[in-house]
């Protein structure tokens, strides 16, 4: 007997969506560096499933159907090469590999390109879901070499969540490096929503004085409504959950939140797009900032606690914030859309960003309510500039203003940080603004540098210099981006 499909790496995404593809009836040839952990999966999950032991990377190829469909759920980077390279003695032309990690999409673009000097067919594919997705359905972002997607499409189909309609979360996102680029922006927008939220639980807390019983409460009847989320049933769940002392474990969990790179890699794409993703780079930098719990209790020592009070109605002040988390999540997905248009059109993806969200409706950290709403905003018009724009979008950002106002003030004069909160609000002001104060920028990098500048009363791309001391050349820096 031949398997399906091939499995490398059994950590916890890799195992559950190895059982994932068994149940839906394929047979899977599995292999781990490490054979203890094979050994331990074999005789415990594994146990009695149409499974095929591999010790070695022959043995893997060996048992496989043709053309080989070997995908890979191991650590990012060099390991990916190196396990390559371990493979390519096994395998014939037009046989399939599938990273299926959080590999950075450039790495995914060269491995896809010289892979197809020796005739393999790469695929680096995004997988959201964690592990209840893995095993129960995640939301998959697969692009590379276009050649294997009928050959693996079926299978991934199969094991991808379903989405309220019950079409599979799954689709074909792109040549190169596209699907892991998706996926790492997602990632971005993931890191965002999560900011956002524990923002908001910090100022329920902290300022208003709600315990987590009440704050339980509060997120669960948001949750019945349009910030219905993943993220919120899950905040939700954490807020109920008890320690085995009774009380409520999330006051126990210290705070200094951890990051595998997604995050920072969004960050560095916005800049080298000159895309600004300034709510999503303002929570990996939150993140950053929490890591650093030594040195932020020495400046508590120094600076001590601010005095903190709040007026007014409190019932409105938690209507202000439901509609301030709103209009920034709005905010962080149509950053995160703006990217990946910016990235589509320099690297010729041509990357369908309705579908996009419609396969983000399911299995992944993401998955939203307003996903439906986003998926038919780019459906109505896909040259759409910004989701802020699109008309129910904006008319939420209108309806959300003024408390959105009212929340970061709040944060602000009682001392409590809402970097992503802020963040979102600022660049939506900036967004909507006709005129910035760029023109001074401008003008100092002219007078310093001879950099140039554009005139209001001129044509776009028409540039000027200004002698602004009476000393100097007319000599001027050509104008060029890096």
């Amino acid at each position: 007997m031949k398997a399906d499909i091939g499995f490398i790496g059994l950590a916890v995404m890799g195992e559950n969506l190895v059982l994932n593809m068994e149940r839906n009836g394929y047979t899977v040839a599995v292999h781990n560096r490490t054979t203890s952990v094979l050994d331990a999966f074999l005789t415990g999950r594994g146990n009695g499933k149409k499974l095929i032991r591999a010790e070695t990377p022959a043995e893997l190829a060996a048992s496989l159907e043709r053309p080989r469909k070997i995908m890979m759920m191991i650590k990012a980077g060099p390991a990916v090469d190196s396990l390559v390279e371990s493979l390519l003695p096994h395998l014939d032309k037009g046989d399939i590999l599938i990273d299926g990690g959080n590999s950075n999409w450039e790495d995914t673009e060269r491995r896809v390109q010289a892979l197809a000097e020796k005739g393999i067919l790469f695929v680096g594919t995004g997988v959201s879901g964690g592990e209840e997705g893995a095993l129960n359905g995640p939301s998959i972002m697969p692009g590379g070499a276009e050649a294997a997607w009928p050959e693996i499409r079926d299978i991934f189909r199969t094991i991808a969540a379903k989405a309220p309609d019950g079409k599979p979360c799954c689709s074909w996102m792109g040549p190169g490096g596209a699907g892991h680029f998706v996926k790492m922006v997602h990632n971005g927008i993931e890191y965002g929503d999560m900011q956002l939220v524990s923002e908001i639980y910090w100022i329920l807390q902290e300022l208003l004085g709600f315990s987590p019983a009440d704050m339980h409460t509060i997120f669960s009847r948001w949750n019945g409504g349009k910030l219905d989320s993943y993220l919120m049933e899950i905040t939700t769940a954490i807020l109920a959950f008890n320690d085995s002392d009774g009380k409520p474990l999330i006051g126990k969990i210290l705070d200094a939140a951890g990051q595998k790179g997604t995050g920072k890699w969004t960050g560095i794409a916005a800049l080298t797009e000159g895309t600004p993703l300034t709510l999503i780079v303002e929570s990996v930098f939150a993140r950053a900032l929490s890591a650093q719990k030594e040195d932020r209790v020495a400046a508590h020592a120094v600076f001590g606690a601010p005095e903190r009070s709040v007026a007014g109605d409190r019932v409105k002040i938690v209507d202000d914030l439901h509609d301030a988390l709103y209009a920034s999540k709005i905010v962080s997905y149509a950053q995160g859309f703006e990217l990946m248009r910016s990235a589509s059109e320099t690297n010729n993806w041509n990357l369908d960003f309705a579908e996009i969200a419609r396969i983000w409706r399911g299995g992944c950290i993401i998955r939203s309510v307003f996903l439906d709403s986003i998926a038919q905003a780019f459906s109505e018009n896909s040259d759409l500039a910004n989701l802020v724009v699109s008309t129910r979008f904006s008319a939420e950002l209108k309806a959300a203003d003024a408390a959105w106002r009212r929340v970061v003030s709040l944060a602000v004069a009682n001392a409590l940080p809402v970097p992503a909160l802020a963040a979102a609000l600022s660049w939506f002001d900036g967004y909507r603004s006709d005129r910035l104060p760029a023109n001074m920028i401008q003008a100092q990098r002219d007078y310093f540098g001879a950099h140039t500048y554009e005139r209001t009363d001129s044509p776009r791309g028409e540039f000027f210099h200004t002698d602004w001391t009476g000393h100097g050349g007319s000599t001027t820096s050509r104008t060029y981006t890096v």
